[in-house]
């Protein structure tokens, strides 16, 4: 499944936030209550690269995730050119 990082900002206070969610989808403010705030950018996470010692792992959101992310590791890499080479190819 999809997963993002969407930043906010409220129209009507001015407030900040982010939130991760399955889709770009529209937010209420935790400020002033102001609703249905569209993100003003994301970050598709549904991916990710984390770096462990002297290696990467590759960790993606699977289809079965609805809250959380539920990162499952695709595979573990020595070098940041393996990773991209592993990624090219899927």
């Amino acid at each position: 499944m999809a997963w993002y990082l969407n930043r906010y900002e409220c129209s009507r206070c001015g407030s900040d936030w982010q939130g991760e969610w399955s889709c770009m989808c529209d937010d209420d403010c935790p400020q002033c209550g102001a609703r249905h705030m569209s993100p003003a950018d994301s970050d598709d996470l549904t991916e990710i690269i984390v770096k462990d010692g002297d290696e990467f792992v590759v960790m993606q959101s699977p289809e079965t995730a609805e809250n959380c992310a539920n990162y499952r590791k695709l595979g573990r890499f020595p070098t940041l050119a393996a990773v991209e080479a592993f990624l090219a190819g899927r």
